[in-house]
């Protein structure tokens, strides 16, 4: 079973930053291609970036400002998130995915609050 732990997370006044980390076990990371989602209230969730083994993607609301990146030496994928602004208020959800199963594999979330 995959486990996803999310930390790094808080309040952040509108321009600032935060780094969030999600640390995975229970499969070969390398393997897995990693995103992060996020719900704000009375929202869908909704797609931020993904990092495949080679290469990753972005919504638009967030290319320029959020760099998703991942170490594969510590089972780790991180979203850094710069200029953020009270739009950015969210739940963010990492998310694992098994090429060879198909399976996704989601944690608990963990909350950013973006204050004007």
């Amino acid at each position: 079973q995959v486990q996803l732990v999310e930390s790094g997370g808080g309040l952040v006044q509108a321009g600032g930053s935060l780094r969030l980390s999600c640390a995975v076990s229970g499969r070969t990371f390398s393997r897995l291609d990693m995103g992060w989602f996020r719900q704000a209230p009375g929202k869908e969730r909704e797609f931020v970036a993904f990092v495949a083994r080679i290469g990753g993607s972005y919504a638009d609301s967030v290319k320029g400002r959020f760099t998703i990146f991942r170490d594969n030496a510590r089972n780790t994928v991180y979203l850094e998130m710069n200029s953020l602004e009270p739009e950015d208020t969210a739940v963010y959800y990492c998310l694992a995915r098994d090429s060879t199963t198909s399976n996704d594999y989601w944690g608990q979330g963990t909350q950013v609050t973006v204050s004007s």
